[in-house]
Order: structure tokens, then sequence, then C-alpha cells
């Protein structure tokens, strides 16, 4: 559905996405054995090496807490670690940045119980529209059109401002015995053995466990001093990111408009205010960038034409570099990786902290499972369980969104005509747009227990 700002990411048509599934299908299945998750293992043997915790978990953005909260709830002892200080994510002062969670996500947070934290300053969204568009012209008449009133289950997903977010998850962790967050620490080396792992901090001090989990973003330095390789590309394309207010009422609705040169996301907050995050080529995305607040307007104003009526800055200004970026393997001897250390995508498709929640959500059953059959969490049959569910969904997505980016970041007449008839043929199919909305609300896919709503 929709993505994080800090790594920025869009609402988007699943349409394109789910056309391509056959062929997907088959590449996925070469990448990923089809063996089921919970498939016992043999029973392993946890060495004596004297443990600070069961898992230590390197990276303390979303994705980290979120799995360490899962973890520690489910009876294990858990090690957060994160370079950056508590106190500098937990700003309560709006910037502009914002996470989009589909329905699936938000059950994760009410499973961990932080979303009652996070209910009121939540925006619901209750529709997506899609189109295709050119600057400072009229939209094409064919569009996409979901509407939440379609499912029973309610809004597709709600858009959460990331100092609401990370405010509650450190209150979480804060209030669970069985995780400690060692805040404003860097870890500087790691070191594997049968035994357990250990992490060497900048301070020169050490922490002890059986399992090390790196949710340390693209750039993963816990995959890289692990020797896993990854895959992709350039998109050639860079995330302008931003906060508007406006006078014209969003109503809830997530727009996305296709432009030549890239998607526009306009995003729901509270009030009137959306989420923007604007892709556009390198070249022209870094004179943008270099323009004043009322310059960079002027550019954006033909792009939104009267959506949203009268519109100003709010908060602060960001650009991402874009890059489809794929670790060769999600697991290594004692290691897993989480979120964007496994997987970073184009944002074209919205699921950037979706698919990390998964992450959680898969290698939480695992490993508590894993626990409570007396096996021991790191052993390499486990830690495969873990990959096999993630994988091909992951490589699903990846390929997914590279072919919608490839199919609508240009202004080739054919290809744009083709585009409108194909959004416009859904859109008058009721059973598919259902399928749709199923689809991008992260309904449709095969469901850890925390993604239900429920505990592990």
């Amino acid at each position: 559905l929709l993505a994080p700002i800090s790594r920025p990411s869009c609402a988007a048509p699943m349409f394109a996405q789910t056309l391509l599934m056959s062929r997907l299908r088959d590449i996925g299945a070469r990448l990923a054995p089809s063996r089921r998750m919970d498939n016992p293992g043999q029973s392993g043997i946890v060495g004596t090496m004297t443990q600070d915790a069961d898992i230590l978990i390197v990276g303390g953005g979303l994705n980290g807490p979120a799995l360490a909260l899962a973890l520690a709830q489910g009876g294990l002892t858990v090690a957060v670690i994160d370079a950056r200080p508590a106190t500098a994510r937990a700003d309560e002062a709006f910037d502009g940045r914002a996470y989009a969670l589909a329905l699936a996500s938000v059950r994760v947070l009410q499973a961990l119980g932080v979303w009652r934290a996070l209910r009121e300053v939540a925006q619901p969204i209750l529709g997506i529209r899609a189109g295709q568009a050119q600057p400072g012209q009229t939209p094409s008449p064919l569009f996409l059109g979901f509407d939440a009133a379609e499912i029973e289950e309610g809004a597709m997903g709600q858009m959460i401002e990331d100092r609401h977010l990370y405010a509650a998850f450190l209150a979480a962790m804060q209030r669970e015995p069985r995780l400690t967050l060692h805040s404003g620490a860097q870890v500087v080396a790691q070191e594997i053995s049968p035994e357990g792992v250990q992490v060497t901090l900048a301070d020169g001090s050490r922490l002890r466990g059986r399992l090390l989990v790196g949710c340390d973003g693209r750039d993963s330095a816990v995959a890289a001093r692990a020797g896993i390789k990854r895959w992709g590309h350039d998109y050639g394309q860079t995330a302008l990111v931003c906060a508007l207010s406006h006078t014209r009422p969003h109503e809830g609705i997530a727009h996305q408009i296709f432009l030549p040169s890239g998607p526009l996301a306009v995003l729901p907050l509270p009030g009137n205010r959306v989420s923007i995050v604007w892709s556009e080529r390198d070249a022209t995305a870094r004179a943008i960038q270099w323009l004043d607040d009322e310059g960079f307007l002027s550019v954006l104003r033909p792009r939104l034409g009267d959506l949203l009526g009268d519109i100003a800055l709010e908060g602060g200004r960001f650009a991402y570099p874009l890059k489809l970026t794929v670790a060769e393997s999600f697991v290594a001897p004692r290691l897993a990786l989480v979120g964007d250390a496994a997987h970073g995508v184009h944002p074209i498709a919205g699921q950037g902290l979706n698919l990390g929640l998964r992450d959680v959500a898969a290698l939480a059953e695992v490993l508590i499972l894993a626990a409570r059959r007396g096996e021991d969490i790191a052993a390499s049959d486990v830690l495969e369980r873990y990959q096999r569910w993630r994988r091909f969904d992951t490589v699903r997505m990846a390929l997914g969104m590279d072919a919608v980016n490839a199919l609508f970041s240009n202004g080739n007449p054919l290809l744009g005509l083709l585009r409108g008839l194909g959004m416009g043929a859904i859109n008058a199919l009721p059973f598919a747009r259902r399928h749709f909305i199923r689809e991008a609300a992260g309904l449709n896919a095969a469901q850890p227990r925390l993604m239900q709503g429920l505990a592990v």
C-alpha cells in the first residue's frame, strides 16, 4: 500500500504487479525452497558462552524495536544496539516525515501493544486513486480507484508521523523487562562461533548472545561483515520528500500520480496536511532540491494541479536516491537480516516498512516456536525456515515494482494509452478492485500470527 517517508515510499496500484505474478512465481520458486516454514528441525545444543541476551539486534530504527518487542513478549531476552541516541530519534517536533502502514502492519502493532498510543494520532487511509498525468495538464480520465468500503475490515491502512511511531516503540521497549536498549552505541566488529555471537562496540565493550540480527538498513554493516553479497541496480531516480499543508480537504484519500519522470505520491495526514513522495530523475531532482522553498513549491504546483488547493511547506525537505538492493541470502551462520538490511525496493508500490514488518512477524514466529520446541534458535535449519518464508515474497515484490516502474516512468504515448486502458478496465470490475484492495492492505498473502493481530 504505502510506506515510510524516512525511507520513502508511495501509494501505488498493485494491478501490474499482480499481472506479473505467474512469471515472478517461477523466478521466486527457484530462489526459495518450497518446504513449509514450520517443519520442526533437529534440536541443537547451545554452547557454554556467557550471554548478555538470547538475541542481539543491531539497528534501532523501527524494525529493530518491533522485532525486539515481539521476541521479548515471546519469552526471549533481547538487546537492541542503536548507533543513534534515543533522544535524537524521539524528537517531538514535526519534521515532515511519516510512515504509511498497511492494515496487516497495523495488526502487528496491535499485537505488540504499541497501537494504543498511536490510535488518536493516526490518519486512516480510506481510499487510493492512481492515474497518469503530465505537469500542468488535466489528469487522464482513465484511473484506478479503490475504496475501503469495498472490504469488511475498514480502512486499508494508517498514516503515522515518525515522531509518534518511534516514541511509541521507545515507551514499549522501556516497559519490557526482557529487553535492553543500548542507545548511542555503535558496533565495530562481530564474531560468530559455534557457541554463539559476540559484537564489539566503539567504546571497547562487548555483548554476547545466541543469534545476531541485522536491522541496520540498506548499507547493512552486519551483512557486509558476514560476507553477504547483494544484487540490484540504481534506478537513476531520487525521491524528494516533504509535507504540505493545504486548503482543500484530502478526505483520507491517497493519490498516486504517474508522471513521465517518476511517480508522485500524495499521502493523507491528520488535518489538512499530506506527505509528498516525489520521484524525479537524478539530475532534475538535484536541481529542484537546490531551490529555496518557494522555488520548490513553484515546480511542485503544476504536478499537483488543483488537487489540494493552496499549498505550503510543513517541516523539512529530504532527498533519497532510489535503488534496488537485495541480499543474496537473508541468513548466515547464527545471523539473520530484517527489513532494508535484507531488501531495499523501489517505493512505487509503497512496501518499505510493510515488508520489514512482515520480516519481523515471520522471524519472531520462527524463533519463538523453535525455542518452545527446545531447538537452538540460531541453528541453520531454524534460520532457513525464516528465509523460505520471506524470500519469495521479497523477490516477488522487488521484481514487480521493478516492472511497474519501467512501465510507468516514461512518456511513451502508446504505453500511456495501454496503461490507461488497463487501469480503466480493472476499475470497471468490482471483483478485481476488491482483490487489489486486499493486496494493498496486506491481506492476501499467507500471514504470520502477528500480522493477524495475534500473539505468537
